[in-house]
């Protein structure tokens, strides 16, 4: 892999992780409640997970998983319902110092399943599979090179998303403040939701 090859790929996937979706709505709303170092979790679950996606995808289950429809129906219906159950989650929660709800941040398996339920980023784990196939001499090579590539672009992205949570919370002083925030999070998170079945 020449650096002339690299960087298109490069592009690619910081374009994909860092466009507002469920991924980068979930790291803003961690940010905001929990803070940046609380969050790193959900943010290493997110970026591995697209990385199994990438590496899914260079070896062939991706074409596979989004060839049979009954599989990626299912995907789609339970990635739906795992952002409805989240979205519902982040927009009723209040203040973080008073209310319980959602007293734990999102884990490794947390993140990591947003990606796997979701057949939108099974679809740009394909594309980029497709699209950056010759950069690589054999499938294994571009597994690991697609792996790489995602989970630093991803990891990096998400950081920021969950930064600017972070310090979005800092500007919030009243519960008003916090429920109109929790319930606009919660909103973008749910709209995330079309993406998969558009």
């Amino acid at each position: 892999m020449t650096p002339a090859t690299l960087l298109p790929l490069a592009l690619f996937a910081v374009v994909a992780t860092i466009t507002p979706g469920g991924a980068t709505t979930l790291a803003t709303a961690s940010g905001a409640r929990f803070g940046f170092r609380r969050s790193v979790p959900l943010i290493a679950g997110i970026s591995v997970g697209l990385g199994a996606l990438g590496a899914a995808s260079a070896l062939g289950l991706a074409s596979l998983v989004l060839a049979v429809p009954t599989l990626a129906l299912a995907l789609r219906l339970g990635g739906s319902a795992y952002l409805l159950w989240l979205s519902v989650k982040i927009a009723t929660s209040g203040p973080p110092d008073t209310d319980t709800r959602m007293a734990a941040p999102i884990g490794v398996l947390g993140g990591a399943m947003l990606l796997w339920l979701n057949p939108k980023a099974w679809a740009t784990a394909l594309g980029a599979a497709a699209t950056f196939g010759d950069a690589a001499s054999s499938p294994s090579e571009l597994a690991l090179l697609l792996a790489s590539v995602f989970v630093c672009a991803a990891a990096i992205s998400l950081t920021l998303w969950s930064t600017a949570g972070f310090f979005l919370a800092k500007l919030l002083h009243t519960r008003r403040e916090w429920t109109i925030v929790n319930t606009l999070l919660g909103i973008l998170l749910a709209l995330s939701i079309l993406q998969m079945w558009l």
